[in-house]
């Protein structure tokens, strides 16, 4: 093995080290060698064989290396190009995903127009062709067709995909109705630090639903004599906890009220599905949701999900740390205007054309054109809320934005356990982020970045801005293993390709 090869993987297994916390002893002892032995090979300086790497990416749970079908995509990017031109705006990920769970609840055909071609949706098809649910593309592959079997072979689910996805949770609301017990792998997805169920669980037992945990799996048995006598009341107001909810109010025959509900994009999207299945919502976009359930449901279905802001705010931090001119299309302004409000505080030049509707006939759409500016660091710190405050899942891009920003920018991310944490990976090309608690990071600016090579953050946003961050770096940078941003986005590389950046797709060994 060339001395460049053993250089290249031993870089791959130090980040992959260091994404998972642990020491150079720590991965020694896993291993039963010494810590010299590590040090040695990921310096490149020791012969490693195939089965030491294969056993290395076991102990670090880390694709070092595949054999015998297509390795991890990585990234390079060619960075300090202007971007130009217009790009649209996806359908909502998060969106899709509520929708692919709510499927369930319709014994009718349904069908999802434009539904973005991600990992997250891969692996729930995955799941849902395992337990008898037809599913195909159609017209060319832009629609999705699902129609559920009579029954659910609910001992047949790819345990596999499952747990590679968090909306595998969301799996709890239908099923309810329809089957007394059942059996659910643990949802994964992104690593943002423990996240109980219990929220969750405040809601759906009101319908009957117990949960014991063991092994790695939910064990959910339904008394079917409970049902819900008063106001559900969240314990918090998060975005797949009111889904949950909601899917289990759509079968229960009767009133069922939600207090401290989210209101955020993807849960409106479900409500305007829900109206289309025939169950009546009142109070879509406040923290109070009233929903008229059925029974049964039975109906062919044909619904749009409406454009990803969180894609939007990806797409004009891209303009704003590459000193761009890009307009961005289709951009649901109702759920970007606190982000917009922020950053014109900070200076940025920018315009809206006039709203339009999304083609579910109810999110507000416009296009949105940024122009190079010189932004100042805002006098308030960055934090999200719900809705319709700063969304959780927009804070991670202006750690890049501050970056650029003149002074400094205090980012306080207290929803997720870890994120905050990843955000200081921008360090590895010019950032100067400083940590003061896994929720708050000190950023200074403006940065003059510069190319490196890294693994990619375990986290969907996070992975994003370094991304971002690699565009506006002169000199070329590596991305690796970037699975994750397959997960949350549709042919991201390309499309920013198609104004300007240069980012190209490669596998190794």
């Amino acid at each position: 093995m060339s001395d460049d090869y053993l250089s290249r993987i031993g870089k791959l297994i130090r980040d992959a080290r260091q994404h998972r916390g642990w020491t150079q002893l720590q991965l020694a002892e896993a291993l039963n060698t010494s810590q010299s032995a590590v040090n040695r090979i990921e310096r490149g300086n020791q012969n490693i064989s195939l089965e030491m790497i294969a056993r290395i990416g076991e102990a670090l749970d880390s694709e070092i290396v595949s054999l015998g079908y297509s390795g991890p995509m990585h990234l390079r990017v060619v960075g300090g190009r202007r971007l130009s031109g217009s790009i649209d705006v996806k359908p909502s990920k998060n969106a899709c995903v509520a929708l692919l769970c709510a499927s369930l609840l319709n014994s009718g055909r349904t069908v999802l127009r434009r539904v973005a071609r991600i990992e997250e949706v891969f692996r729930l098809l995955e799941v849902l062709g395992s337990i008898g649910v037809r599913v195909r593309w159609i017209n060319d592959g832009d629609d999705l067709e699902i129609v559920p079997p009579a029954e659910l072979a609910l001992d047949d689910i790819d345990a596999e995909a499952a747990r590679r996805t968090r909306s595998i949770i969301m799996f709890l609301g239908p099923l309810l109705h329809r089957v007394d017990q059942f059996k659910l792998p643990y949802a994964g997805g992104c690593d943002l630090g423990t996240r109980t169920v219990e929220p969750h669980m405040t809601a759906l037992r009101r319908f009957g639903l117990e949960i014991a945990a063991t092994d790695g799996t939910y064990h959910a048995q339904v008394d079917r004599s409970v049902t819900p006598e008063r106001p559900i009341v969240l314990t918090e107001r998060g975005d797949t906890v009111t889904e949950n909810a909601l899917l289990a109010a759509a079968r229960h025959p009767g009133v069922t009220v939600i207090r401290n509900a989210s209101s955020n994009y993807m849960v409106q999207d479900l409500c305007f599905f829900l109206e289309q299945l025939g169950v009546r919502v009142e109070g879509v976009g406040t923290t109070t949701l009233t929903v008229h359930g059925l029974a049964e449901i039975d109906r062919d279905v044909d619904y749009s999900p409406s454009e990803d802001p969180v894609e939007a705010m990806s797409l004009i931090a891209a303009a704003v740390v590459t000193s761009s001119a890009l307009t961005i299309r289709r951009a649901p302004v109702e759920f970007l205007e606190v982000e917009l409000a922020v950053l014109e505080g900070m200076g940025l030049d920018y315009d809206l054309t006039p709203e339009y509707a999304a083609d579910n006939g109810r999110t507000r759409l416009a296009d949105v054109t940024v122009r190079p500016s010189k932004l100042e660091a805002p006098i308030d710190k960055i934090h999200p809320m719900p809705f319709p405050g700063l969304n959780i899942d927009n804070v991670p891009f202006f750690a890049a934005i501050a970056a650029s920003a003149h002074g400094q920018t205090l980012i306080h991310d207290w929803v997720y356990d870890n994120r905050a944490i990843y955000l200081t990976d921008l360090n590895r090309i010019g950032g100067r982020l400083q940590l003061l608690d896994p929720h708050r990071v000190l950023v200074e600016g403006p940065t003059r970045w510069r190319a490196a090579e890294m693994m990619c953050p375990p986290a969907l946003r996070p992975a994003v801005v370094i991304l971002l961050a690699m565009m506006a770096a002169e000199g070329t940078s590596v991305l690796r293993n970037v699975y994750v941003i397959n997960r949350g986005y549709q042919d991201l590389a390309e499309r920013l390709n198609s104004v300007g950046a240069q980012i190209e797709i490669f596998r190794d060994i």
